[in-house]
């Protein structure tokens, strides 16, 4: 049996990238693996996870939570580092 950890792990993308695309779409971490996974295998679909954790970094700054904002230029930072192909 696959624990939600393994899945994140085959899914090519950290716990926080999945949790950024989490909070985006508004779907339970296990649906956000399966889709950050899937989006991982395409250019269109790397610009799209970029785009929700700006969107993600735009609505944190928007209440003022400034650590949350910190974090997600390191999670979008990484993700950049690691998905630039498509970028």
């Amino acid at each position: 049996m696959l624990t939600i950890q393994d899945c994140i792990e085959l899914s090519e993308l950290t716990e926080e990238e999945i949790l950024a695309i989490a909070e985006h779409e508004h779907l339970p971490e296990m649906v956000a693996v399966e889709l950050g996974n899937y989006l991982t295998h395409t250019a269109s679909g790397e610009k799209r996870i970029k785009r929700m954790i700006c969107d993600d970094i735009e609505a944190a700054r928007a209440k003022g939570d400034r650590h949350r904002v910190t974090m997600l230029k390191m999670v979008l930072k990484h993700f950049v580092e690691h998905h630039g192909g498509g970028l």
